[in-house]
């Protein structure tokens, strides 16, 4: 197990994203500590760690909420004596991408760019605080391949303000990475291209678009994002900081 016994605290658990990490998180060992803004959703995700044989706490928790934020971490360090992982996979609002910025409002573009920054901000730093004590720890971000599309794709996409967005968070992770890796402590981004599992309609026209420009043929799955918040977690992956792990299929190569 890549995991066993390290204490993982996942933000938007009751999401795609962060359900699916969650559960892999716990698959390889790993007490998970599951927070939400909606309770039923983090409890349900916790039942299927739990019945699978996994650990797990769930609690409502909004990401946004500095207050709201540490107390959640003092409850779960306070059982488990650390924090070694932070995962933070809350939405930042990619469902007001469409709209050109020419006609958009101020608002529809600032809200995913302050939404993504402050709580990446808040519950990594809070997490830092906790890792720098103990020497150890690792951090996961989120963005996506809208921080970095061709000029081709961004003009299909009309991503608004949530390339902005997905690049101050990459942006962030590598400042953050910078001031406490000398303290043993890891800052990593995933980066992956749109997952299929959590469109909500086929989209068909879409898929096909963004598949045809994947060197792999296809877009990544739930499993293979949180496959890769596994292995970025582990000591596996013990000299991988400052990066943006690149989860796209090759949309994007770098």
């Amino acid at each position: 197990m890549l995991l066993k016994d390290k204490i993982a605290v996942v933000y938007g658990a009751g999401g795609k994203i962060g359900g699916a990490a969650a559960r892999a998180f716990a698959r390889e060992g790993a007490k998970v500590y599951l927070a939400g803004r909606t309770f039923d959703k983090v409890e349900a995700v916790a039942r299927e760690i739990e019945q699978e044989g996994g650990t797990a706490e769930a609690a409502e928790v909004d990401a946004l909420d500095l207050d709201a934020v540490e107390h959640h971490l003092e409850q779960a360090a306070g059982r488990s004596g650390r924090i070694d992982i932070s995962f933070n996979a809350i939405g930042i609002r990619g469902d007001l991408q469409g709209t050109p910025l020419l006609e958009m409002a101020y608002e529809d573009f600032t809200l995913p760019v302050l939404t993504g920054v402050q709580t990446h901000f808040l519950t990594a730093t809070a997490a830092a605080r906790y890792m720098v004590r103990q020497r150890s720890g690792v951090i996961l971000t989120l963005s996506t391949s809208a921080s970095v599309l061709s000029g081709r794709d961004r003009r299909y996409h009309l991503t608004g303000g949530f390339s902005t967005a997905c690049l101050a968070i990459e942006g962030f992770t590598r400042s953050l990475a910078g001031e406490i890796g000398s303290q043993g402590v890891r800052v990593v981004c995933l980066r992956s291209d749109a997952i299929p599992e959590t469109w909500g309609d086929p989209h068909a026209p879409a898929r096909t678009y963004m598949t045809d420009g994947t060197a792999l043929g296809r877009l990544p799955t739930l499993r293979e994002v949180a496959d890769a918040a596994v292995l970025t977690a582990s000591d596996r992956a013990s000299a991988i900081t400052g990066a943006i792990v690149n989860i796209t299929c090759g949309s994007v190569m770098d």
